[in-house]
């Protein structure tokens, strides 16, 4: 048991002390205790938050630093020095703190008079040089992939929320289309509706990026995929949009009458992912395809003409470790792809891996070098010349790590960049989808749509409310 006790009227970061408890210990739910701790792997908040100076900050986010660091020390010293490479920061954007900087035109990081911010952020963080120069790197590649992108503009998210099966890790709003295919009909026919309002909302403007989700938006029929996306262009003028992407996640998905719809309504962005290239993993993880429908899939989308495939990657996976990683690097390295997208495994709440774990064990603490994984991919994605250009964080990653987004010069997903820097509204449809609204003054406020399908389909009225009063 990892415990904490709180004294009463002094637990305003709990939930931030939380996130650094469940870094140091992957896999465990830290639990709150009744009275002062006795036991080993407890945290005693009264005697750890006994700072000289901490009376006297008045400051909430100060407070909140100088808690942090103040259980970040302590966890280190029960762990026998254990260091996390992103030190105290537990939020999902660390770039955001450098956009920030280099939005209000400071020098750039590797002059002398910058040098000083470094410092802060490893003292006030005390995150690792290794990841601080990858955020810095990270930020200015989106400083430039952003010009000419202003908070005027909007991106649309549709929601396809159907899979040909549920994978072990996932937590989206997913159903599998064997059982569900005589909902999609319906659904589609409400997210249509969904589509006519939001026009509405954004008359005269037009979106910068269309990015069809799910789930895997492929495992409906060709016919259904062809009047989501002509919905989209009947109510949105696409005539300035600077990418069109859609997720073809599951290599059992495609097919090539759906690449010729997707081709006919000029999608330039596609995914193809694999998720690792071992098959005894894919099994593992309730995958209904083998390596050789990947190398087929990719080849087929190549083929059709996309000159933008992305393909996504998970380090971390149950039974996975560096020689894993290593093949399924070699093996993409094969296919070339345009970019690639490598995450920690994060073990979620709503997952099957973590409710139910399927006779499968939830690697913890020295279980799995997820540094050396990380390095393995990210060694390997640069060596076919892909650049990092997006990254955000999860709880519960493996090795508290990162997400990457590696591109080809030219091919990076502006849609990944655009929702994690908040720098404009995202308009989300569909079951499970969660609508951004960022203002002029700089406030960001949300709306989601229900998670459960029929419910999405029965109070669609109720939807568009909520869209309505988001941004009006």
């Amino acid at each position: 048991m990892v415990g904490f006790y709180f004294p009463d009227g002094n637990d305003e970061f709990e939930y931030d002390v939380r996130g650094l408890m469940t870094s140091f210990f992957p896999g465990c739910e830290p639990v709150k205790l009744a009275g002062r701790p006795d036991a080993e792997l407890a945290l005693d908040f009264e005697r750890i938050l006994r700072i000289p100076a901490f009376p006297e900050i008045t400051d909430k986010g100060e407070r909140k630093n100088e808690t942090k660091r103040a259980f970040y020390r302590e966890l280190s010293e029960m762990t026998g020095g254990k260091q996390l490479p992103w030190g105290t920061l537990t939020g999902i954007r660390p770039t955001k703190l450098i956009t920030q900087y280099l939005e209000a035109g400071h020098p750039e990081f590797d002059t002398a008079e910058s040098k000083g911010f470094r410092s802060l952020m490893k003292e006030k963080y005390l995150i690792s040089d290794e990841k601080l120069d990858l955020a810095v790197r990270i930020a200015r590649e989106e400083q430039k992939i952003l010009s000419g992108i202003g908070p005027d503009g909007f991106s649309l998210y549709c929601g396809i929320p159907f899979c040909p099966s549920r994978c072990l890790y996932c937590s989206f709003t997913s159903y599998p289309i064997l059982k569900f295919a005589d909902r999609v009909d319906g659904y589609i026919g409400a997210m249509t509706g969904e589509m006519d309002a939001v026009s509405g909302i954004f008359a005269g403007k037009r979106p910068d990026t269309v990015y069809i989700g799910g789930g895997t938006p492929t495992a409906i029929t060709a016919d259904q995929l062809d009047r989501v996306i002509s919905a989209v262009e009947e109510r949105f003028d696409l005539s300035g949009i600077r990418e069109f992407t859609v997720e073809a996640g599951r290599p059992d998905s495609i097919t090539k009458e759906k690449l010729d719809v997707l081709k006919k309504h000029r999608v330039d962005r596609i995914s193809v992912n694999p998720q690792t290239m071992n098959d005894e993993t894919l099994v593992r993880i309730g995958r209904l395809h083998t390596v050789g429908d990947i190398v087929r899939a990719f080849h087929l989308v190549r083929d059709a003409g996309f000159e933008n495939i992305n393909m996504d990657l998970i380090l971390g996976l149950p039974g996975e470790g560096p020689a894993e990683v290593e093949n399924t690097m070699r093996q993409i390295e094969t296919l070339r792809p345009d970019s690639l997208t490598i995450h920690a495994l994060a073990v979620k709440r709503a997952s099957r891996l973590k409710m139910e774990a399927v006779g499968t064990v939830i690697p913890g603490p020295g279980q799995i070098d997820s540094e050396a994984m990380m390095r393995i991919a990210s060694e390997g994605a640069e060596s076919m010349g892909l650049v990092p250009y997006y990254l955000y964080r999860q709880k519960n990653m493996a090795g508290n790590l990162e997400n990457v987004g590696y591109a080809k010069p030219g091919k990076a997903g502006l849609y990944n960049i655009l929702i994690m820097e908040e720098k404009q509204s995202i308009a989300a449809l569909g079951a499970g989808t969660v609508s951004k609204a960022v203002h002029p003054d700089g406030r960001i406020e949300r709306a989601d749509d229900v998670k459960d399908l029929k419910e999405y389909v029965d109070r669609i009225d109720e939807m568009i409310e909520r869209k309505k009063e988001l941004w009006h």
